[in-house]
Protein backbone atom coordinates (compact mmCIF):
# COMPACT_ATOMS: atom_id res chain seq x y z
CA UNK A 1 0.00 0.00 0.00
CA UNK A 2 1.05 3.35 -1.15
CA UNK A 3 0.39 6.26 1.04
CA UNK A 4 -0.29 9.80 -0.98
CA UNK A 5 1.26 12.97 -0.72
CA UNK A 6 -1.58 14.78 -0.51
CA UNK A 7 -2.80 15.47 2.90
CA UNK A 8 -6.51 15.69 4.05
CA UNK A 9 -7.66 16.96 7.59
CA UNK A 10 -6.50 18.99 9.67
CA UNK A 11 -3.48 21.40 8.86
CA UNK A 12 0.24 21.38 10.74
CA UNK A 13 -0.10 23.31 13.61
CA UNK A 14 1.95 26.89 12.95
CA UNK A 15 5.19 27.32 14.76
CA UNK A 16 5.01 30.62 17.06
CA UNK A 17 6.73 32.32 19.83
CA UNK A 18 3.73 32.78 21.82
CA UNK A 19 3.92 32.66 25.54
CA UNK A 20 0.73 34.13 26.22
CA UNK A 21 1.66 36.84 27.67
CA UNK A 22 0.36 40.05 24.85
CA UNK A 23 1.36 43.46 26.33
CA UNK A 24 2.64 45.59 23.58
CA UNK A 25 5.57 48.17 25.07
CA UNK A 26 4.44 51.64 23.62
CA UNK A 27 7.89 52.68 23.28
CA UNK A 28 9.39 49.93 21.13
CA UNK A 29 6.16 48.55 19.48
CA UNK A 30 7.10 44.96 20.90
CA UNK A 31 5.09 42.85 22.78
CA UNK A 32 6.55 42.26 25.78
CA UNK A 33 6.16 38.53 26.04
CA UNK A 34 7.16 37.39 22.66
CA UNK A 35 9.12 40.27 20.85
CA UNK A 36 6.97 40.55 18.12
CA UNK A 37 4.78 44.04 16.59
CA UNK A 38 1.37 44.12 16.95
CA UNK A 39 1.16 43.81 12.87
CA UNK A 40 3.51 40.72 12.82
CA UNK A 41 1.08 39.30 15.61
CA UNK A 42 -2.00 40.00 13.37
CA UNK A 43 -0.60 38.48 10.19
CA UNK A 44 0.84 35.43 11.57
CA UNK A 45 -1.47 33.05 10.80
CA UNK A 46 -1.18 34.65 6.78
CA UNK A 47 2.34 34.92 6.58
CA UNK A 48 4.40 32.55 4.52
CA UNK A 49 6.48 30.10 6.44
CA UNK A 50 9.79 31.66 5.28
CA UNK A 51 8.30 35.24 6.75
CA UNK A 52 7.41 33.33 9.90
CA UNK A 53 11.13 32.24 10.57
CA UNK A 54 12.75 35.64 9.32
CA UNK A 55 10.93 37.40 12.06
CA UNK A 56 11.69 34.00 14.28
CA UNK A 57 15.45 34.59 13.73
CA UNK A 58 15.19 38.58 14.19
CA UNK A 59 13.18 38.12 17.99
CA UNK A 60 16.31 37.64 20.34
CA UNK A 61 17.95 40.83 19.43
CA UNK A 62 14.76 42.79 19.57
CA UNK A 63 15.02 41.80 23.15
CA UNK A 64 17.77 44.59 23.76
CA UNK A 65 14.80 47.62 22.54
CA UNK A 66 12.64 47.04 25.67
CA UNK A 67 14.05 48.64 29.00
CA UNK A 68 14.97 46.06 31.05
CA UNK A 69 12.79 46.92 34.03
CA UNK A 70 9.94 46.19 31.57
CA UNK A 71 10.78 42.70 31.14
CA UNK A 72 11.32 41.96 35.01
CA UNK A 73 7.67 42.25 35.27
CA UNK A 74 7.55 38.82 33.21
Amino acid sequence: MTVSPDRTGPPAPIKTPCIKVCVVDGESGLCLGCYRRLNEVAAWARLSEAEREAILAELPDRRSLIRPEKLAMF
